[in-house]
This record gives structure tokens, C-alpha cells and sequence, in this order.
């Protein structure tokens, strides 16, 4: 069901106008502060605002949590703790006068689908992070709501836990092609989780568009900003290599780079991603280039450093405390490695 909220105002939302497309997954990105639970508890009803909010073509504004039809899996999961996961996951059916048969089908359907049947006798207390994590999602699955809202469900599990998680979420979202708002705060998550994305800051949308028109063409200096000011280069030429590959001639650099095989017109890559030191580092020559630094620019707790590469300027960015051990200075040579994980890509059909 798709989402409109029209004029949205709270004492955190500046007049927020954004459209959720049916079955896609838009992920609101931005700071803390930026006004992102915020945003996903007027949806969900749980305070009040000023403006509409419209599940498909039907404004909701006079209707209490319960009859919106909404899921909502909050930060901290709120698991009952004297409930078993059955008991937790059948909840919000009861509260809906589902019982019997129907009941115990809905539950046992939505465990298998969350794959956590071996832990329905389980309380929460007995759970992992990732198990709770699943448990919660369930239950707010389970009433078959139109619309699911998640506030960074994974920022406190660990980085492999929170990745196997992802990828399990977008597979249950596609298959039951329910609505999704996603808030992180996490630009990688964004990326990999999002069919779009919402930059938020100071209370206001910023941009909303698919991610690489987000990294590629930001629309301000706020958007740039929380993307951390990447380093764009076009591509003037590409040789197509095994294992979805291509090296790339910026015509001043040559990049390895992830490829689809189709025709690549800009990479992209952090200044926090790339690697810096005095010294050659070891390893094979791939993405390793060596520069001179012309500028220095302090941005507590980092500092900008940029560096001449052959005929281009790359941007990176160095810990304060890691700056002074180096005991880098303008003018200095140092070595550059662009790791390939980390390397975005703009690509388009030929022709196009």
C-alpha cells in the first residue's frame, strides 16, 4: 500500500511531504536528531502532528495505533519479556480477535517464513541479539499489516549478525511485498537495504531518489555532506574483466571496479574509505597509487587530506591522531590504496 504524508509538522518534522511507493523499501537516512523516529511515530500514530498522513488514498489522521494497520519494529525490539516468541508473535492477532485455528496457522506461517520455529518456547531473555531480532519482526508481521516501519533494527547487533540479517529481511520483503520505511543512520546500510532513499536533516527532507542519484547528483550541500563529499571521477573508457569486474581510465587514473557489464560513467568513492601511509604498502598493485599531499584541513575528530594523483585530486580523510604519528605534512609523498569493496558505480544500458 503506498504511503503519502502531506505537510507533516511536530516540534521535529518540518513540514515533511514524502511518498512510500507500494512494496518498495525506502530507507530514511540521516543523523541523530535529524527528526527520523520522529517521523515513523506520526505515521504510526503514537503522537500527535499537524498535517495528513494517507495509507493509499485514505488519511488516517483520526485513527488511534491499533486501527492503522501499521508494523513497527522499535530500536530496542520492546519484546515482552514474560512471553514465550509463540506468545510474543501471536499477540497482535489476538488483540485483533484471531484465535483457533486461524491463529495457530498464522504463527506457525510467519515462523517458518522468519525461520525461527525451533524457538517458540523460548522467552527473550533466551534469545541472541540476531533471534530477538527476528522474533520482533515476526510479531509485527504477524497481524498482516499494510505498512512496516523499522528504527535502525540492526545498529546494535555485530557487523556479520547485522548483514546475514539484512539479507533475510530483504527476502522476507519481497516476498510478501509489504510497504517498508527503514530508518538508519548508516550510509551502507542505506545503500544496500534501499529501492530508494530519504535524506533527512534538521527536521526537513533533503533528497529523495535511488542511491546513486543521492552519491552521483546531490541535491545540496547537506546531502553531499552526509555522504561524506566523495571522490567522483568520470569514465572515459572501460575494459570488461572475469568475475563482474572492469578496469576503468579516468584519464588520469586507471580503477579496478565492480561492473555489470554495462556501460559505467562515473565512480565513486569515499575520503573515509581510503587507505593512506607514509610507505609502500605490501600486497598486489591493484587500486594502489602514489601522490604528493597539497592540503591539509582540520575537521575534528578527522583531518582532510588531499592529494595530488597523476592528473587528479583525491580527497581523504585521516584520524587527527593517526595524522600526527604518520607526521604528514603538504608536500609530502605518501601511497593511496582504493579498495574495491568500497568503489560505487553509475551505470547505464548502452545507448542510454
Amino acid at each position: 500500500m503506498e504511503v503519502r504524508l502531506e505537510g507533516i509538522e511536530t516540534f521535529a518534522c518540518r513540514g515533511i511531504n514524502l511518498e512510500i511507493r507500494e512494496g518498495e523499501i525506502l530507507v530514511l537516512l540521516g543523523p541523530t536528531g535529524a527528526g527520523k523516529t520522529t517521523l515513523l511515530n506520526c505515521i504510526a500514530g503514537l503522537i500527535p502532528y499537524k498535517g495528513r498522513v494517507l495509507l493509499g488514498n485514505r488519511p488516517v489522521d483520526h485513527l488511534p495505533p491499533e486501527k492503522r494497520g501499521i508494523g513497527y519494529v522499535f530500536q530496542d525490539l520492546a519484546l515482552f519479556p514474560h512471553m514465550t516468541v509463540w506468545e510474543n508473535v501471536a499477540f497482535g492477532l489476538r488483540t485483533k480477535g484471531i484465535k483457533g485455528r486461524e491463529l495457530r496457522e498464522r504463527v506457525s506461517e510467519i515462523l517458518e517464513l522468519l525461520r525461527i520455529r525451533h524457538l517458540l518456547d523460548r522467552y527473550p531473555r533466551q534469545l541472541s541479539g540476531g533471534e530477538a531480532q527476528r522474533v520482533a519482526l515476526a510479531r509485527a508481521l504477524a497481524p498482516m499489516p499494510c505498512v512496516l516501519l523499522l528504527d535502525e533494527p540492526f545498529s546494535k547487533l555485530d557487523l556479520r549478525t547485522a548483514k546475514i540479517l539484512r539479507l533475510e529481511f530483504k527476502r522476507v520483503q519481497r516476498q510478501t511485498r509489504i510497504t517498508t520505511l527503514f530508518v538508519t543512520h548508516n550510509q551502507a546500510e542505506a545503500f544496500e537495504m534501499g529501492d530508494r532513499i530519504a535524506v533527512m536533516d534538521h527536521g526537513r527532507i533533503q533528497q529523495v531518489g535511488p542511491p546513486e542519484e543521492l552519491l552521483f547528483s546531490p541535491r545540496n550541500e547537506a546531502v553531499s555532506r552526509y555522504f561524506g563529499y566523495p571522490n567522483v571521477l568520470d569514465c572515459l573508457s572501460q575494459k570488461e574483466l572475469d568475475s563482474g569486474l572492469a578496469l576503468v581510465d579516468t584519464g588520469s587514473i586507471r580503477l579496478f571496479v565492480p561492473s555489470s557489464g554495462r556501460r559505467i560513467l562515473k565512480v565513486a568513492f569515499s575520503p573515509s574509505n581510503v587507505y593512506l601511509s607514509r610507505e609502500a604498502p605490501p600486497g598486489p598493485k591493484v587500486n594502489r597509487f602514489r601522490g604528493r599531499i597539497i592540503g591539509l584541513l582540520p575537521d575534528p575528530p578527522v583531518v582532510k587530506v588531499q592529494v595530488q594523483v597523476e592528473g587528479c585530486i583525491i580527497g581523504v580523510e585521516v584520524e587527527e591522531g593517526a595524522l600526527r604519528e604518520m607526521g604528514l605534512e603538504v608536500g609530502q609523498d605518501v601511497h593511496l590504496i582504493i579498495p574495491l569493496r568500497w568503489i560505487r558505480t553509475l551505470e547505464v544500458d548502452d545507448g542510454v
